[in-house]
């Protein structure tokens, strides 16, 4: 990837609805090069798929929170594997420092949240956990 690749994705994370020509204007080329490049873009995997995005007030209020998992031993990839399969887990992180493990939780309410962490806490080779409610985003990254 170039510098026109990253400056075209970084227009597309702003507003993927904008049309090529309008991303031409502003990236100063070609609706063509502008075409070709999204097609290589997908086509390669970077750009795995586009998404719409909710006004806040039609999307439910959702709990959302990081969970940092201390593994005990090798049981990282146990620990992983038994993580996906909680609907609950959107993504899962390795990470290096005190925790080995991250894992983003969303549910539909503070109750379903305190079950899910729960059954998380619960898992065989979790050596400790420590969980942050996500409050409020600055700023939108997809």
């Amino acid at each position: 990837m170039d510098d026109l690749d990253h400056r075209l994705l970084g227009l597309l994370r702003a507003d993927a609805r904008q049309p090529v020509a309008g991303l031409a204007a502003a990236l100063k080329v070609s609706r063509a090069t502008v075409r070709a490049r999204i097609d290589r873009l997908v086509g390669s995997g970077v750009i795995a798929g586009f998404t719409v995005l909710l006004r806040k007030d039609l999307r439910p209020a959702m709990v959302r929170a990081i969970t940092m998992i201390e593994v005990e031993g090798r049981a990282a990839e146990t620990v992983i594997a038994r993580l996906h399969g909680f609907p609950e887990v959107r993504t899962v992180y390795t990470t290096n420092g005190r925790w080995d493990v991250v894992a983003e939780i969303e549910t539909e309410s503070l109750e379903a949240f305190d079950d899910t962490l729960r059954r998380v806490r619960q898992i065989a080779g979790i050596a400790s956990t420590e969980t942050s409610i996500l409050l409020s985003a600055r700023k939108a990254v997809l």
